[in-house]
């Protein structure tokens, strides 16, 4: 049906259960970070498996031919138009936030028996409108753009160069990204400017139209702060003091506002803090992500690489596009990078170093000094683990040192 789609299978294998259920299934992520090729990826694998073209519906609500499509009655006639019988259907529709009032149509065809898919650019599809409407008829699939391992796939499935150098190859793509379109442009500077355009096309789209934004300035100055900080504790008032500094008057309830905006477009995620002592979440000093490096890089004139961070902030996607409940961990006055539960209750203890190696002895040993002392204040059996980019593995005290590049290429696991 769609030749030539890069097939994810990361998501896929999360989906391929629910493909003949009548749950609908709502796709969500950052623009552009490939929904509608994970639709068309199924729709490729249905008609693979022997399913007519006949039964698949396809509607693809921002392309043309489409985007005329503004009511519940405009969708429902369109779909109508393509149903042949009474038979069993499959019902993709791409960009469903642009119809108003969708919902009423959706869960009658789902109603109906027909296999729903949706796919939506933010999670104002889920937390302020869907849930209320379709509680209990729906699951949602958080898509990510693409990790590391699905990037050199990708550029082997559509026979790019890849670097033999694995090293140089992980640089190149903290700086590319992992929005999938990226991989047709032929330089860092082009994908760039890609990239700045998403931005801007998420605060058209899913920040402006959605809410009036009181003062532009105010709601950049929070993005750029966020996205400049990304990976390192967050505090509210660092953020309006330095918003005063720089002549911006405004209040603390507008800035809260701002941030959930930029965390409803998934241009970053929140991350919280877990206090392993007093086992409750603790509310202040989170920190944010974000949903692709290449948003920080397209945004700043400074490329040169913080591998910490960098490396912090990829190792943070890896765990949640793999279904782990992340959360920092605060062990007394010690602090460890991530508290990670897999699907069956089991934990991990995760701390996050570009290396364990310093320029001498001492500075070494006072690396790896930060790195381990963490983990000697937990007191139960989870396994704990560092990850860096280090060849040469350290293990002491029962912690399992892993290369973070044979974690993301799935050659070691948590």
């Amino acid at each position: 049906m769609f030749l030539n789609v890069y097939p994810r299978e990361k998501y896929l294998k999360k989906m391929r259960p629910f493909f003949d259920s009548d749950i609908i299934k709502v796709i969500t992520g950052i623009r552009r970070c490939g929904k509608s090729f994970l639709l068309k990826g199924i729709m490729n694998e249905l008609c693979n498996r022997g399913i007519n073209e006949s039964r698949i519906i396809y509607i693809p609500l921002d392309k043309r031919g489409f985007k005329n499509i503004k009511t519940p009655d405009q969708l429902e006639e369109k779909i109508e138009s393509k149903i042949e019988d009474d038979g069993f259907y499959y019902l993709f529709i791409d960009e469903v936030q642009n119809v108003t009032g969708f919902e009423s149509v959706v869960q009658a065809y789902a109603e109906e028996g027909y296999s729903v898919f949706l796919t939506g650019s933010n999670s104002y599809l889920l937390s302020d409108e869907i849930s209320t409407k379709l509680t209990g008829r729906y699951l949602s699939f958080e898509t990510y753009t693409l990790d590391f391992d699905e990037y050199l796939d990708m550029k082997k499935y559509y026979y790019l160069d890849i670097n033999p150098n694995m090293d140089t190859e992980f640089s190149e793509y903290i700086l590319n990204g992992g929005f999938p379109k990226t991989l047709e442009f032929p330089d860092v500077s082009t994908r760039q400017v890609y990239t700045r355009g998403i931005i801007q096309e998420i605060f058209e789209k899913d920040v402006k139209t959605r809410k009036r934004i009181s003062n532009v300035a105010v709601y950049e100055r929070v993005q750029s702060f966020l996205l400049n900080n990304y990976a390192a504790p967050f505090s509210i008032s660092n953020l309006l003091d330095c918003l005063k500094d720089e002549g911006y008057s405004t209040k603390p309830s507008t800035v809260h506002g701002y941030i959930e905006d930029l965390k409803k477009a998934k241009i970053v995620y929140e991350c919280n803090r877990f206090d392993l002592k007093s086992k409750k979440a603790v509310k202040r000093e989170q920190k944010y992500y974000l949903a692709d490096l290449a948003i920080f890089f397209a945004m700043n004139t400074d490329n040169r690489l913080s591998f910490g961070p960098s490396l912090e902030n990829i190792v943070y996607l890896y765990l949640v596009s793999h279904d782990y409940q992340v959360s920092i961990g605060r062990i007394g006055k010690f602090e460890c990078d991530f508290i990670a539960r897999d699907k069956n209750q089991n934990y991990a203890y995760i701390q996050v170093a570009y290396t364990l190696h310093g320029e001498d002895a001492k500075a070494t040993e006072k690396i790896k000094e930060r790195e381990y002392r963490p983990f000697r204040e937990i007191r139960d059996g989870y396994p704990r683990y560092i990850i860096s980019l280090d060849k040469f593995l350290d293990q002491q005290e029962g912690v399992h040192h892993i290369n973070a590049i044979d974690l993301f290429l799935g050659k070691v696991k948590i």
